[in-house]
C-alpha cells in the first residue's frame, strides 16, 4: 500500500510538473520571438521629422501615415537608410546626415542663366520656385537665385542640397517585401 501511494505521488508530481512547464505563471517570462530587424528586403515603416541645424522643420509625418520604403532598395537618402538597419520596431534614433549621404552637395553646375522673357512676370522674384520639364522628361524645379539686368539665374539644386539634415525616427513596422510581379 505504501509502495503505491509512493508512485501515485510520484505520478501526481510529474503531471503537475509537466502543467507547470506548459502554463505560463505570471511574472515568469518565456523566450520571445526574434523581433524582425530593418534588413536588406524588409518593407519599413517610419514615423519621422527631418529639422535643419537652424532647427527648422522641414518635414514630418508624425500622427500622420507612415512614411514606408524597401530596405536597400535606395528609396530613401542613403545616410538615414544606412543608420536605420538593425533596428526593431518600437526603436527610435536621431540620425544627422551630412549632404555628401543626403542630398548632395551644392552643385555650382546646376546654376544656369535664362532670358528674363522666358519666364513669367510673377516668377521674377529671388526665391520663386519655378517647375518644369528637363529634355528627359524628369520634373525639375528650379529656383530664382539671381536677378540681372537681362537675364536670371536658376538653381537647379535639390532645395536641401549641402544642408546637414536631422531625423528623428521612430520604427512603426517591419515586413517582408512583396516580390515584384515579373512581366
Amino acid at each position: 500500500m505504501q509502495q503505491h501511494r509512493a508512485q501515485g505521488k510520484l505520478v501526481a508530481l510529474g503531471v503537475l510538473s509537466m502543467v507547470l512547464a506548459i502554463v505560463v505563471l505570471p511574472g515568469v517570462s518565456q523566450a520571445a520571438e526574434p523581433q524582425p530587424k530593418v534588413t536588406e528586403g524588409k518593407l519599413v515603416s517610419l514615423e519621422y521629422t527631418l529639422t535643419l541645424d537652424d532647427k527648422s522643420v522641414v518635414d514630418s509625418n508624425v500622427g500622420e501615415k507612415p512614411l514606408t520604403y524597401t530596405h536597400g532598395s535606395h528609396q530613401i537618402v542613403p545616410g538615414l537608410e544606412k543608420a536605420l538597419e538593425g533596428m526593431a520596431v518600437g526603436d527610435t534614433k536621431q540620425v544627422t546626415v551630412a549632404p555628401a549621404e543626403g542630398y548632395g552637395e551644392t552643385n555650382p553646375k546646376a546654376l544656369q542663366e535664362v532670358q528674363k522673357q522666358l519666364l513669367p512676370p510673377e516668377a521674377l522674384k529671388v526665391g520663386a520656385r519655378l517647375q518644369g520639364k528637363a529634355p528627359n522628361g524628369q520634373m525639375v524645379y528650379p529656383l530664382v537665385s539671381e536677378i540681372k539686368t537681362d537675364t536670371v539665374v536658376l538653381d537647379f539644386n535639390h532645395p536641401l542640397a549641402g544642408k546637414t539634415l536631422h531625423f528623428a525616427v521612430k520604427v512603426l513596422d517591419i515586413q517582408q517585401a512583396q516580390a515584384e510581379p515579373k512581366q
